[in-house]
């Protein structure tokens, strides 16, 4: 005995059950919020925000970061295009991280999200993280 239970659900199939275009949508918003997303990424991209800053300029800036994850989200900012690394050939090495134009660009974006988050996000929503 067989039972036809229509279309597939949509968690079954791995769709959400919505116009593409809204699939869409939503994966391109999903893909910028991964490339500011993620342990202290808000915190270096804040930082940077005030100018061009060295590696441990960023580190003394950011209590509670290690050096091995404080090099690890620099290196997925860069690669997201968000932030850019100047390597001068001098001795000591020199090295200095400032925001791209993208990066520079998404201050809009976080005011919009301030804004927004101080009218709608429950303060003890935000105080959790």
């Amino acid at each position: 005995m067989s039972f036809d239970l229509g279309p597939e659900p949509a968690a079954a199939s791995g769709r959400l059950n919505c116009s593409v275009e809204l699939q869409e949508y939503l994966s391109v918003v999903q893909r910028g919020l991964k490339a500011i997303t993620g342990k202290w990424k808000g915190e270096i991209l804040c930082l940077l925000s005030e100018g061009p800053k060295r590696f441990n300029e960023l580190r003394r800036g950011i209590p509670g970061v290690t050096q091995h994850m404080l090099a690890a989200q620099l290196r997925d900012l860069e690669k997201s295009g968000l932030i850019v690394r100047h390597d001068y050939e001098q001795a000591p090495p020199r090295v200095e991280y400032e925001l791209s134009e993208a990066g520079k660009a998404l201050r809009t974006v976080g005011d919009a999200l301030h804004d927004w988050a101080k009218t709608y996000a429950p303060a003890s929503e935000i105080d959790r993280h």
